[in-house]
Formats: C-alpha cells, sequence, structure tokens
C-alpha cells in the first residue's frame, strides 16, 4: 500500500512536463497523469534522465510558497523573510529528494476522477487509486495562480500532507527554532543525495506510511 501512495504524489509533482489544458483543476490533473504515465514507461530514459525531468518540473506544479505558509503557520509570522526564503527552498528539494527516490512504485495503477469542486481561486480535486481490488481516496488541493491551478496539499483517505508536515514541523521549531528546522530538513536532504543505501522510508512522512 506504500508503494500507491507514493505513486500517488509523484504524479502530480510531475504535472509540469508537458503543455495541456491547466485553468481546468481536473484537466490539470488528468493530463499530469497521461503524462507522466508516458515518461514512466518509457524504458529508454535512465533513472538519471528521468530524475532530472522530475527535478524540472516539480516547480511548475506546485505553488511552494503557500504550502510552506500553510505548513509553518504561525511560525510563518514569526519567522524573517531570509527563513522563510531558505524554508520554501529546503522543503521544495526536500520533496523533490523524497518522490523522485519513488519512482520506481509506478505498477500500472488505476486512477478514477470522482469530481471536482471550485470555490472561488481555490478547488479539489476528488480521485480514487484503483489497485489489488483496493480503492485509497485521494483528494488534491488546489490554488488558481494568475489562471493556472497549482497543487499546495494531497489529501490521502483523509490525511493531508500539509497538515502533517505543520505538526512535525512545529514541534522541531519549539524545541530548536527555526535555524534547527532549518538544519534538520538540510540534513534529510544531504541524506537522499549522499546515501545510495538510505533507507528512505524511515524518513518519510506519517502520511506515506499509513496509507
Amino acid at each position: 500500500m506504500k508503494r500507491v501512495c507514493y505513486y500517488v504524489l509523484f504524479l502530480f509533482i510531475c504535472s509540469g512536463i508537458a503543455a495541456g489544458d491547466f485553468t481546468n483543476p481536473t484537466a490539470r490533473v488528468k493530463d499530469s497523469v497521461e503524462k507522466v504515465i508516458i515518461i514512466l514507461e518509457d524504458e529508454s530514459l535512465v533513472r538519471e534522465i528521468r530524475w532530472e525531468k522530475i527535478g524540472v518540473v516539480i516547480d511548475q506544479s506546485f505553488d511552494f510558497r503557500s504550502m510552506s505558509q500553510s505548513i509553518l503557520a504561525t511560525n510563518w509570522k514569526t519567522a524573517t523573510p531570509a527563513e522563510r526564503e531558505k524554508f520554501v527552498e529546503f522543503f521544495s528539494q526536500y520533496l523533490e529528494e523524497i518522490y523522485r527516490a519513488k519512482i520506481e512504485a509506478y505498477t500500472n495503477q488505476k486512477i478514477e476522477y470522482i469530481g471536482e469542486t471550485i470555490n472561488g481561486k481555490r478547488a479539489v480535486v476528488e480521485t480514487l487509486i484503483i489497485t489489488d481490488n483496493t480503492e485509497i481516496p485521494v483528494n488534491y488541493k488546489l490554488k488558481n495562480n494568475d489562471g493556472t491551478w497549482f497543487a499546495y496539499d494531497v489529501v490521502i483517505e483523509g490525511i493531508s500532507l500539509v497538515s502533517n508536515y505543520r505538526s512535525t514541523f512545529a514541534a522541531i521549531v519549539k524545541n530548536d527554532g527555526m535555524d534547527g528546522l532549518l538544519n534538520d530538513i538540510q540534513q534529510r536532504i544531504d541524506k537522499y543525495k549522499s546515501s545510495e543505501g538510505f533507507d528512505s522510508y524511515s524518513e518519510t512522512p506519517e502520511i506515506v506510511r499509513h496509507v
């Protein structure tokens, strides 16, 4: 089941790979899934090239500033401008390292699009991931920035990625301050980059572990 969750999160991360209808929330997600599946099934791509493509498109898919602000909550207000910018930079790198490391998780899962709810510049796209006779509800929360929809949260079986990180990072800030949090994230990034045998599962947030 963990592999399905890795795949779910990875799919939307890679949504900027090719041009599509990004003015409609469901079309944005659906187009992303189709493009990513093509890349995942392209046996001519070596891992390094595939990972490079992921790194390029992540920034095109997520509104990391909005996500970071939601994750830090009150700590965002008390952080200095420099700390905010550094957190956005580090957190985006951290997610990139996590999910491109899970790229091999794709095993032909099916996706059904259940519906969407649009409220002004916010939207929720409801989907079901179907694998091994199991249906996993996955909701993508998106924000409209100048006519293009960007993801700012993923909710899997009722568990929010943003909420999970909020509680985890809040505890670190409480004990070690913003400097401690930034150092912690940097260490996690360094582990992914430097250790071929690093057990990424141990560093994966609870939203991933429990699905």
